[in-house]
C-alpha cells in the first residue's frame, strides 16, 4: 500500500477521534493531539506542504501548553465540592474577548507573512499564499482553543473550507474529505459551545 494512502488513512482515524474529543471539551483531545501531528507531518511533507508540515511542531508544542492549562483549571474545579462545583468546573468556555480581537488579528497577518515569505524563498512550493494562510489562522486558532475560547469554532471553519481545496488540489483526498467533515462539525461545535458558554453565564 502506498505510504501516503496509509498516512492519510491514520491521520483521518486520529483527526476524527480527536475532532470529537475536543467537540465533548474532553481533555484527552490533547494526548491525540500530541500523536496526531507526526503522522500529518509526515503526510504534508511528502504532499510537498511545507509550511503545513512545520505547523506540527507547533501542534505538539500548543498541546502540551493546552494540557497544562486545562488540566490545571480541573485541578482548580476539584477542590471545590460545593454544589455549585460542576458549574464552576465547566464555566472555562468563554467567548473570545473583544479586547484580543485585534491583537489575534495582527498575529494571524504576520504570521502569513513571514511564512508566505519562507515559503516562497527557501522551497519549492506551489501554494505559498494558501499554505502560509491556514497555516497562520492554525496558529491563533490553537491559541483559542488552549483558552477555551468558543469562537475557535469559527476561525477552524474558515480554515477547513480553504483546506479542503487545497488538499484536493495536493493530491491528497482523502485528508481534503476529512477536513470537510471537519467544517461541518466546526459548525456543531460552534453551536454546542456558544450553548454552553451561555449557560455558564446564566442565560
Amino acid at each position: 500500500m502506498d505510504v501516503k494512502l496509509i498516512l492519510q488513512i491514520a491521520g483521518v482515524l486520529l483527526g476524527l477521534l480527536y475532532l470529537w474529543l475536543e467537540y465533548r471539551a474532553d481533555i484527552r483531545l490533547w494526548i491525540v493531539g500530541l500523536v496526531m501531528p507526526l503522522v500529518h507531518g509526515a503526510l504534508y511533507f511528502k504532499a510537498g506542504l511545507y509550511a503545513d508540515c512545520s505547523m506540527q511542531v507547533y501542534y505538539v508544542l500548543a498541546g502540551l501548553y493546552g494540557w497544562a492549562v486545562w488540566q490545571g483549571a480541573r485541578r482548580r474545579a476539584a477542590g471545590n465540592d460545593t454544589p455549585e462545583a460542576p458549574k464552576k468546573a465547566s464555566a472555562a468556555i468563554v467567548h473570545t474577548p473583544l479586547r484580543q480581537v485585534p491583537a489575534l488579528v495582527g498575529v494571524y497577518l504576520a504570521a502569513h507573512a513571514v511564512l508566505y515569505l519562507l515559503l516562497v524563498r527557501f522551497t519549492n512550493s506551489t501554494v505559498p499564499f494558501w499554505d502560509a494562510g491556514t497555516t497562520a489562522a492554525s496558529i491563533v486558532a490553537m491559541w483559542m482553543l488552549s483558552r477555551k475560547q468558543v469562537e475557535q469554532w469559527l476561525v477552524w471553519l474558515a480554515v477547513d473550507v480553504v483546506t479542503v481545496g487545497l488538499y484536493f488540489y495536493k493530491g491528497i483526498p482523502l485528508t481534503a474529505g476529512l477536513y470537510a467533515l471537519y467544517s461541518l462539525l466546526a459548525v456543531a461545535g460552534y453551536l454546542r459551545w456558544r450553548r454552553l458558554a451561555r449557560v455558564r453565564r446564566g442565560f
